[in-house]
């Protein structure tokens, strides 16, 4: 089996820190994607949550609007709610790359699992 997802998008808004009861940091945050659709362009959400030291760099670094790549595992969980099963799916990420400078222009890629930059034209995808 295999599950691996690769994103390019833009924060909708900043992410949201947290800790869990165990202490173990987790950052949540959505990025959208557009895609052509005929003539139309439309906007995919998508749902991204990271852990530890990443959830640490991705929440300190990361703000609206910065664009990112993300590689992980799609996850997708249910719930019932008034009688009525629910589905929803994020991206698990182990990789984020940052490819939006401090002043918010495109150009530099930074990882948060290394601290080194590389040339957005460097992405494999």
């Amino acid at each position: 089996m295999y599950n691996k997802a690769f994103l390019i998008g833009n924060l909708t808004r900043d992410p949201e820190m947290r800790y869990t009861t165990g202490g173990i940091p987790v950052t949540r945050f959505t990025i959208a994607i557009n895609r052509r659709f005929g003539e139309k362009e439309e906007v995919d959400f998508i749902r991204v949550v990271t852990w530890r030291k990443q959830a640490e760099f991705c929440g300190e670094y990361l703000s609206k609007g910065k664009m990112v790549a993300v590689e992980g595992r799609l996850q997708v969980d249910s719930y019932e709610k008034d009688g009525k099963r629910r589905y929803t799916s994020e991206i698990v990420a182990d990789n984020v790359q940052f490819l939006s400078r401090k002043d918010g222009e495109q150009g530099v890629a930074l990882s948060a699992q290394s601290s080194g930059t590389e040339p957005v034209d460097d992405i494999p995808f």
